[in-house]
């Protein structure tokens, strides 16, 4: 799968690499980390919203990509 087709499809939250995280906006290396961290500190995400609990995630990063990502 091309570049092209994961910025067409939803992010797993709760799969997701660090590369795969790191498509979307404002989320680099560091940011990626932290979500990452996060899912196996908690045992994954519930629901997209758990985002706004990792630092470094504001309300306007997370408006800007709540609809790219999903949690299955």
């Amino acid at each position: 799968m091309n570049l092209a087709a994961i910025l067409l499809l939803a992010i797993n939250l709760n799969t997701a690499t660090a590369k795969e995280l790191e498509t979307l906006p404002g989320i680099g290396p560091a940011l990626a980390s932290r979500i990452i961290a996060f899912r196996e500190k908690r045992h994954g995400f519930k629901r997209v919203e758990e985002l706004l609990a990792v630092p470094d995630i504001s309300q306007k990063k997370w408006k800007a990509i709540r609809g790219k990502v999903e949690v299955k």
